[in-house]
Parts: C-alpha cells; structure tokens; sequence
C-alpha cells in the first residue's frame, strides 16, 4: 500500500456534489492498494499514520501525532498512487490492486484508525472525487508498505 499523508488545517471531499467527507485539523489521505499487498501491511501503515507525529509541541517541534492533538483523518482512495512512469510518458497503473483486495484492505485501513479512537471521514471508493484542503505547514509524508523490510540508513541501522 502507499500512502500520501498531508498535514491539513482542514480538508474536504465531495462526490457527484455531495460532501462525502470533511474534517478540520488533522491528516489527508491519499490511499492506494498494489497487488500483493496484504493485512499486515495495511495494518502496519494505520499504525504508523495514528502515530506519525507531525505536529508541533509547545516548543515548535514535531512531537505530536493526530492522536495526541485531537485531530481528525480524512481518507480518499486513490489508484493513481500505483502508477509506474518508468517506461514511455502515460503511467501503467497494472500494479494497482482489483477488487476485491482493493475494497477490502482500503476499508481495513479506514477501520484500523477508528479502532484506534481517531474520527475518519472518507472519500466514495472508485468515484471521481474533488478534494479541498488547506495544507499546513506543508507537511507531507510518503508512506510504503515495501519499506517495512527495507533496512533503515544512518544512525545504527
């Protein structure tokens, strides 16, 4: 799975003119499924999303997780994340995830923050969407479930 997470003052979503999803401060979510991924990676990255701490403390460091600050996630799936523009100038997007793997770890996600207490909002699954939001900072973080076997560089390891 990847994930585009934005730090957002507020952030909205709407399908066909309905507003399907709508927070203030918290995270904006892009969500895309490639095939092969599995539940412990949908299940690592909702843990690390609840924990990620990107927002200031009282001394202007990022300490803080949406958790921690009270804040909200908006969730908007999004195959395009599984494009590959290696070869040629239109995107492949074969490696992003069918139904009904797709349906089922992106709804997997939006449920593994709700248990985690956090108030999520979505976008419609497979719809065309319009997105607004009001990035803050900005703060966007790239989010892989590939990277869980990759060894982390610098500092031991």
């Amino acid at each position: 799975m990847k994930l585009v997470i934005q730090r957002v003052l507020k952030a909205k979503v709407t399908s066909d003119g309905v507003v399907t999803g709508e927070i203030e401060k918290g995270l904006m979510v892009l969500c895309g499924v490639i095939e092969g991924d599995t539940a412990e990676d949908m299940q690592w990255l909702a843990d690390k999303t609840a924990k990620l701490r990107i927002f200031e403390d009282e001394d202007g460091k990022m300490n803080l997780s949406v958790q921690d600050i009270g804040g909200s996630v908006l969730v908007v799936s999004n195959f395009t994340l599984g494009g590959d523009c290696r070869k040629g100038n239109r995107p492949s997007f074969i490696r992003a995830a069918k139904e009904p793997l797709s349906v089922d770890l992106y709804e997997g996600y939006l449920n593994a923050l709700r248990e985690k207490g956090l108030p999520v909002e979505a976008g419609v699954f497979g719809a065309y969407m319009e997105i607004e939001m009001t990035a803050w900072g900005p703060v966007t973080i790239l989010m892989d479930s590939d990277d869980r076997a990759r060894p982390r560089h610098g500092n031991g390891g």
